[in-house]
């Protein structure tokens, strides 16, 4: 026993400067961090708290910043498939996030803060834990409780954080919760004040950098949204070998006939010759018409479902107007609900289809569509909806709903059309579709003008607008 309590104190002793030691060590970490920052020039942490597969525009900067010389490092939730690109460029490491699924007990308030208190320790140990990096670039939203997280790790490692305002988090909250609900004003409260901690703010329209400006005290740079160099018209023979392929999972897709001669193949749409190999459009085939949602508050797809009763009707009294397939594509909280509305219907001339596409395939899809309809209406009035880009990339005609800053993309009556409700969205479909498909119809002058109108790609938008200031900074 005297043995004993004479080594307690030589222990202690021993244990005593390591103890002191402890609170050196995240200095020590820091400081080593930094001796190496001379590796961090040319590396970027992209941080989505998100699914990255549905983050298109984060996957976009990730291979523009690789174009541009600098090695990424994205991290996120991967519960979709990103573009091929990104998954087989050597220069761009995808780490994984682990997403803290909703627990069964407790008020929505304790289940909220669980999850922030989660997100902050496990963000914070991700970023700590990988390569210095001279940039930290964020999205947002989400936000909460990302932006105060990149800003602390940036703090101690000497990275510049960059946020890429895609909207502003609390109104997407308060669609859910209302706008006067203690967590939507805490989640205001938060992003105002911690959005002004970046060192460069990306917005992306002009309405949002003037409400930063004004409202916010942020001074931002509009990025707008461009199509990728793979949103394009998508050539026949493509168009055809889709369709076979869609036909395989999603009746909609499959030929309502079969063909005479058997070695034919043939599609809802198009049709291959045996001897030939030559495609064709099939003679009185439906019009396609696509819509891609994430199944949210800010898109109320019921307004589709009634445009769709009313066309259905016209056709039953004896307009001249096609059958018509509609895809919708996404995955999102609110697709069980829509689709047990959709389920209700007894569409005659309609059939509604609701994929979830590969990443390589939605762009074919969409250069494939013979119109496009956008129902998104943006919580905060002050973003524009990325599918709608992606369409015109495609030289797709789109009907787009109308909201606050949609004039900065849809140019009413020149590369598609604004409705208000139901009613005007049904009248579009009918005046689009009359004595389908007419070259010379509206339908049509609407994709010339979109052919003509020479959009700029994302490549060269970007390397106009972010990489000098990526350079500068």
């Amino acid at each position: 026993m005297a043995a004993s309590c004479v080594a307690l104190p030589g222990m202690a002793a021993l244990l005593l400067p390591l103890l002191l030691l402890l609170p050196l060590l995240p200095l020590l970490l820091v400081s080593w961090k930094r001796w190496r920052g001379a590796r961090a020039k040319r590396h970027v942490l992209i941080v989505v708290l998100g699914d990255v597969g549905r983050s298109p525009r984060m996957q976009y900067h990730a291979l523009s910043f690789v174009q541009s010389g600098f090695a990424v490092t994205l991290l996120g939730f991967c519960n979709s498939r990103p573009y091929e690109e990104l998954l087989q460029n050597s220069r761009i490491q995808i780490v994984s996030l682990t997403e803290l699924q909703k627990l069964p007990v407790g008020p929505y308030i304790f289940q909220y803060g669980l999850k922030v208190v989660f997100q902050s320790v496990h963000l914070l140990w991700k970023l700590i834990c990988r390569e210095p990096a001279a940039y930290i670039f964020l999205q947002n939203p989400p936000g909460l409780p990302a932006i105060a997280v990149c800003w602390f790790v940036g703090f101690l490692c000497g990275s510049k954080l960059i946020i890429d305002w895609h909207n502003y988090g609390y109104t997407i909250m308060g669609l859910v919760h209302g706008p006067s609900h203690c967590l939507v004003l805490l989640a205001k409260w938060y992003e105002k004040l911690c959005g002004r901690l970046s060192h460069l703010n990306l917005c992306v329209t002009n309405s949002m950098r003037e409400d930063l400006a004004e409202n916010w005290s942020i001074k931002a740079v509009t990025v707008y949204d461009k199509p990728a160099s793979f949103f394009k018209e998508t050539p026949l023979d493509l168009q055809h070998q889709l369709f076979m392929k869609l036909g395989c999972t999603y009746p909609a897709f499959k030929a309502r006939l079969e063909p005479l001669d058997l070695a034919t193949e043939r599609s809802a749409f198009t049709e291959r010759d045996a001897q030939s190999g030559v495609v064709t459009h099939l003679r009185g085939r439906p019009a396609l018409l696509i819509s891609s949602t994430s199944w949210t508050e800010d898109e109320d797809f019921s307004i589709l479902l009634a445009a769709l009763e009313k066309f259905e009707q016209l056709i039953l009294d004896g307009e001249s107007l096609p059958s018509l397939i509609c895809v919708i594509t996404g995955k999102g909280p609110l697709k069980e609900y829509y689709c047990s509305l959709i389920s209700q219907k007894r569409f005659q001339h309609i059939q509604v289809c609701t994929p979830w596409l590969e990443a390589e395939d939605y762009p074919l899809l969409l250069g494939s569509a013979d119109l496009g309809v956008c129902l998104h209406k943006s919580s905060s009035g002050l973003d524009l909806p990325m599918k709608v880009v992606d369409m015109f990339g495609c030289c797709l005609p789109v009907c787009a709903v109308n909201f606050r800053c949609l004039h900065e993309l849809v140019k009413h009556e020149e590369n598609g059309l604004v409705f208000e409700d139901a009613e005007e969205l049904a009248g579009q479909l009918q005046m689009l579709f009359s004595k389908f498909p007419d070259p010379a119809g509206k339908l049509n002058q609407f994709r010339k003008n979109l052919r003509e109108s020479e959009q700029l790609r994302w490549d060269e938008s970007w390397k106009q607008t972010v990489l000098p200031l990526v350079m500068d900074t």
